[in-house]
């Protein structure tokens, strides 16, 4: 017997597959800096933890609706009023991690041979819209512009077929951010080719120079926008598994079918401390985003002071995704270098699309102290080469 054929053009996670091998030597005995994972290393806020106990004490374990709770999809949707994202609890879809909001946002928005245009550097939304039978076209973004999108760029890849443009800024891996007029202009085009935006806005409470600013907020957006985020990052809550999707009521109903048929409904008691992250106090989230500005300043000029390492400083999350043309090697052979010589996991830029490569990423959601011993490490190896 053998699995379905459509497998062999499945990616793996090249950030989990990177993690596999620096948990490996950490076994064997290794000091490893983790900077490949992108996950919060402070603790999910009390408040939001003693939520979910108090839930636990009152028996909340059974199923909930597919679509979440009537109270945390009311919550979802007050807070994103408050961004100016008009959106009803009708419209929201609670999922176990935003990751999974994607998967039935495009499980329900495509149908097979459609094609999805994915900028590159990019997160690995490859691998959901294979699953949905739809066809990845990348659009190049560059270091030269601040891995920002331009809108002449995504029109010269639109075809007959093209059914959705995905977003996401600030982005995965560069740090990348779009200002409102950059949104605009993209808008304009997904209103005169009838496109799906699906917009992944998971880092949007950790923007450093500026303000965010979401596609969904602009004029004509809100039917045609798919808006994904979740508690993972601003809240410290990746282990919770705790994400949601607004869009229009007609396609929210189509993606619950999508829950219905495979996860069923989020963790009960888990959504009990969604309402309590939205609802309670927000200072939490903003120290955390001042020490990722801290870092983030270290990390940069750091790496910049590296010979043969190139980076722009990112704007929002919290990656680095330096420039390594300097030093005339490909993305994964300097990774694997560096886990192997200086014990510091990072991701290789090829692992983000097809305009990753000549770049590596480094997470900063570590202490301050790791990023500093980390960069030591780094220039000791480089300068080996």
């Amino acid at each position: 017997m053998r699995p379905a054929r459509r497998m062999a053009t499945m990616p793996q996670s090249g950030t989990l597959r990177m993690l596999d091998v620096a948990k490996r030597l950490e076994r064997e005995g290794r000091d490893i800096i983790h900077m490949e994972v992108g996950e919060p290393d402070f603790d999910t806020p009390e408040h939001i933890k003693r939520a979910a106990e108090e839930a636990l004490a009152r028996g909340v374990t059974k199923y909930t609706p597919s679509a979440g709770t009537p109270e945390l999809r009311e919550a979802i949707a007050e807070h994103l009023t408050t961004k100016g994202i008009p959106a009803a609890p009708k419209e929201v879809l609670v999922t176990p991690g935003a990751k999974h909001a994607i998967f039935c946002a495009m499980a329900a928005a495509l149908d097979p041979s459609d094609e999805v245009l994915i900028p590159s550097p990019c997160w690995t939304y490859e691998g959901i819209a294979l699953t949905a039978g739809a066809k990845p076209t990348y659009i190049e973004m560059t270091q030269a512009d601040e891995f920002r999108l331009k809108v002449g760029d995504v029109q010269e890849k639109l075809t007959q077929r093209t059914r959705m443009l995905v977003l996401n800024y600030p982005n995965n891996p560069t740090g990348a951010t779009m200002t409102k007029d950059d949104l605009s202009a993209l808008a304009d085009l997904a209103a005169d080719h009838e496109l799906w935006v699906l917009s992944d806005e998971i880092y949007d409470c950790l923007v450093y120079d500026g303000k965010h600013a979401s596609i969904a907020s602009l004029p004509g957006m809100h039917e045609r926008t798919i808006y994904i985020n979740g508690f993972s990052k601003a809240y410290a809550m990746t282990g919770w598994r705790l994400g949601y999707a607004a869009a229009p009521a007609e396609l929210t109903a189509e993606m619950v079918k999508i829950q219905q048929a495979s996860t069923s409904c989020p963790t009960s008691f888990v959504q009990a401390a969604g309402v309590a992250a939205l609802r309670g106090p927000q200072d939490c989230v903003e120290r955390m985003r001042e020490e990722y500005h801290r870092r983030r300043d270290v990390i940069v000029e750091g790496l910049n002071s590296i010979d043969g390492f190139e980076c722009v400083k990112p704007k929002g999350a919290f990656y680095a995704f330096p420039s390594i043309g300097g030093l005339e090697i490909k993305s994964l052979e300097l990774c694997e270098y560096l886990l192997r010589e200086a014990g510091v996991a990072a991701v290789p830029g090829s692992e983000f699309g097809p305009y990753g490569e000549g770049h590596v990423r480094f997470s900063y959601a570590t202490s301050m102290e790791k990023i500093e011993r980390a960069l030591e490490r780094i220039e000791t190896a480089v300068a080996r080469l």
